[in-house]
């Protein structure tokens, strides 16, 4: 397994688990596009918080719907309040997440700050953020020169991960960089 968790938030230590993506019914409903290994288990860690730490979120009830999850919030009955939370990011800190042991297991928050090395060993830039826009991850490197650019995360792109040793491989698909 490549990754465990969620996808990155680097402000406040904060791992992103899942958005209100849209409502579901009068009550107050949500969908959420969950971004854990692990959805089932969502509720294991609430509360959650909004980006800013200012507001708390407690999950009622989360059961899988086609390509989303609908939920129930504390406190939001009705389909306005629901419509309010629209684009809302949920979030824990990451402390409060269980500690990994398996070295080929990481948050994607733990590639932040990773120095990006190409096969050779010479350096490329660093990982400055894991994103997935719905056709699977992505890591984006901040090269020494230039702008910045993403990459996918896949076994062939990234060979390598080295949580202890700082450090991403990356052997980009050819014609990518070009």
């Amino acid at each position: 397994m490549r990754k465990t968790g969620a996808e990155s938030e680097t402000q406040n230590n904060l791992v992103l688990m899942a958005e209100i993506v849209g409502v579901h019914g009068i009550k107050g409903g949500v969908k959420l596009k969950i971004f854990s290994e692990a959805p089932e288990a969502l509720q294991d860690y609430a509360p959650f918080c909004d980006a800013a730490q200012k507001r708390s979120f407690k999950l009622l009830d989360v059961q899988p719907h086609g390509n989303t999850f609908l939920a129930y919030l504390d406190g939001v009955t009705d389909r306005t309040a629901a419509e309010k939370l629209r684009g809302t990011k949920l979030y824990v800190p990451r402390e409060r997440l269980p500690d990994i042991e398996d070295d080929a297991t990481f948050y994607h928050i733990d590639l932040i700050g990773l120095a990006a090395r190409w096969p050779d060993g010479k350096p490329m830039g660093k990982v400055v953020n894991v994103a997935n826009f719905g056709a699977g991850d992505l890591i984006e490197i901040r090269p020494l020169k230039g702008a910045s650019f993403y990459i996918p995360f896949t076994g062939e792109a990234v060979p390598e991960v080295d949580i202890k040793g700082g450090f991403v491989t990356i052997d980009p698909p050819p014609g990518l960089l070009d």
